[in-house]
């Protein structure tokens, strides 16, 4: 099930201010690196954008979170470098503002390095 249109709307502006808060202020920083999210059905992907070496814009998700509706919590995973998914230690959490300050206070450096 989709969010609905009052979860989106949460979802945006909290995560949407988090990414606005972080990423690099100068555009011309922007075109070597930004920061961005998206939603994908019931999860959330935050993610840098970022020229290869063939200078083709590509991008590599960094933390997501997928609301469990029947648990009413979200779950917390980060990207390994082996590219796949895993469950981050503080996996569960009740708001998308919660997951927002975990990526933030992140102590293990799993998101963001």
């Amino acid at each position: 099930m989709a969010f609905s249109d009052d979860e989106m709307d949460e979802i945006q502006s909290t995560v949407g201010k988090y990414i606005e808060r972080i990423r690099p202020k100068d555009e011309d920083v922007r075109k070597q690196l930004d920061l961005a999210f998206r939603i994908e059905g019931q999860s959330v992907y935050l993610f840098e954008i970022r020229p290869d070496m063939r200078g083709r814009i590509i991008s590599h998700d960094v933390a997501k979170t997928t609301f469990v509706r029947t648990e009413n919590v979200w779950k917390i995973y980060w990207m390994r470098a082996d590219l796949n998914w895993h469950s981050y230690e503080k996996t569960n959490v009740k708001s998308i503002g919660d997951f927002v300050k975990t990526v933030e206070t992140d102590k293990y450096g799993c998101f963001w390095g």
